[in-house]
């Protein structure tokens, strides 16, 4: 008799042939694991590059500060490697941190005025927010087996949970706040005059 562990299992196939798939399964791997320092190395990149006037500055900094509410909102009902989430924004999408960090991205495309700042963010969110959808996914079928599936399907029992500042901030939601902070002084520094 065979036993499997569903906690050992590795990711769900890409739907690659055997070879291709491994090295997708590892890159996306990689990327997930990775996705902070090469988030840091692309919005340094991206100040380089930004040409922000005083208009796409505004613009892009509100909606930055509406992709942080998102990912504050999402870090004080996320209880992470403990169960299946399903309060606050959960209740309507598997990702709300990646949703207000892709709210975040735009707000700071919109602030740089660049087109190629713009590209490069948007290659670097789309390669590292997949990855991280699909190792957190596998990750939590791994653990959570059924729970997250009935989950997946909407069919999961809503939890009645309060948002906890408390519990944002164990989940260092404030590193996020201080980098938007950060980025935005910056881009503050680099705004062009108008003529």
């Amino acid at each position: 008799m065979t036993s499997r562990s569903t906690r050992s299992s590795p990711p769900r196939s890409l739907g690659l042939p055997p070879v291709v798939d491994a090295g997708a399964n590892s890159l996306l791997r990689f990327l997930a694991r990775k996705r902070v320092p090469l988030g840091f190395v692309t919005a340094v990149v991206t100040a380089i590059l930004a040409r922000p006037t005083q208009t796409s500055w505004r613009a892009g900094l509100l909606i930055a500060i509406v992709g942080e509410l998102i990912r504050i909102w999402a870090a004080g009902h996320l209880e992470k490697g403990r169960e299946v989430t399903r309060s606050g924004p959960y209740r309507w999408s598997a990702h709300p941190l990646y949703v207000g960090s892709s709210v975040m991205a735009l707000g700071v495309v919109i602030a740089a005025n660049s087109v190629i700042a713009g590209a490069l963010a948007v290659i670097y969110m789309v390669a590292a927010l997949t990855a991280a959808v699909r190792t957190e996914e596998a990750f939590l079928r791994g653990r959570f087996g059924g729970a997250y599936d009935e989950y997946r399907r909407s069919k999961g029992e809503e939890m009645d949970r309060r948002f906890s500042t408390a519990r944002a901030w164990r989940n260092k939601e404030y590193r996020a706040v201080v980098g938007l902070l950060i980025g935005f002084t910056f881009l503050a520094l680099r705004v062009v005059p108008p003529i």
